[in-house]
């Protein structure tokens, strides 16, 4: 009688405890189906004022464009005009009226608007060898591909091109009063330095000078040396 009282009180048990979970997983089920989000209808927006603001972000990007274009080519010019002796190209100065003879030449060549780009490339080649058997002045391989109309060659042929070294370049320049550079190197030798009986301040220093060049321009001296 025991054995069977116990037996029906664990299956009341099991039997809550069944019920219980079932309810548990009801539960999830209903709270996880409110968490489904509802998909947005999109909206219906204006085309005419889409269209009318991209054509003015590309037309903005085109300006962008032309004036990052004009800068690089002008920075190309500087650069050129400043590279000087490290470069093996001749030296250029542009005559006075070189733009004038620019125009003449892109007018025999069938080019009369300076900003639309050559036609081809026989048109392009055709009009820079004239340019440079004019001028004597060629366009480098390196900046071919940036002549792209008659307005770049204009600059560039009123690009001068200096190649003295700087310390040259500095020698024709006015310098304020205070201020003075020494040209040529200054050497001590005992025999042509005799203001201190040809005495130097550096006694055991010697002169040497080493290049082919120099050896014809500068003196050189060695010093004697008590020791070793």
């Amino acid at each position: 009688m025991a054995g069977i009282m116990r037996s029906t009180t664990t299956g009341k048990a099991f039997v809550a405890f069944l019920s219980k979970k079932t309810m548990d997983l009801t539960h999830i089920r209903c709270a996880s189906s409110n968490r489904v989000k509802r998909i947005k209808k999109p909206e219906i927006t204006n085309r005419d004022a889409n269209q009318a603001k991209a054509a003015t972000m590309r037309a903005e990007v085109e300006e962008q464009s032309v004036l990052y274009e004009g800068k690089r080519f002008e920075s190309a010019a500087q650069s050129l005009s400043a590279r000087g002796y490290l470069r093996a190209i001749k030296p250029y100065t542009p005559p006075e009226n070189v733009s004038e003879q620019v125009l003449e030449i892109a007018k025999e060549n069938k080019l009369n608007d300076t900003k639309q780009p050559f036609g081809g490339m026989e048109q392009k080649f055709a009009f820079l060898s004239a340019c440079g058997k004019t001028f004597g002045h060629w366009v480098p391989n390196s900046m071919l591909h940036e002549l792209e109309t008659v307005g770049d060659a204009i600059v560039f042929y009123q690009t001068p091109i200096d190649t003295r070294l700087p310390l040259d370049a500095i020698s024709s320049v006015e310098l304020p009063e205070n201020l003075y550079i020494q040209q040529d190197y200054i050497r001590f030798h005992p025999e042509t330095d005799t203001m201190f009986g040809g005495k130097s301040a550096f006694p055991k220093s010697s002169t040497i000078v080493t290049g082919l060049k120099y050896k014809q321009k500068y003196r050189g001296h060695e010093a004697k040396k008590s020791w070793p």
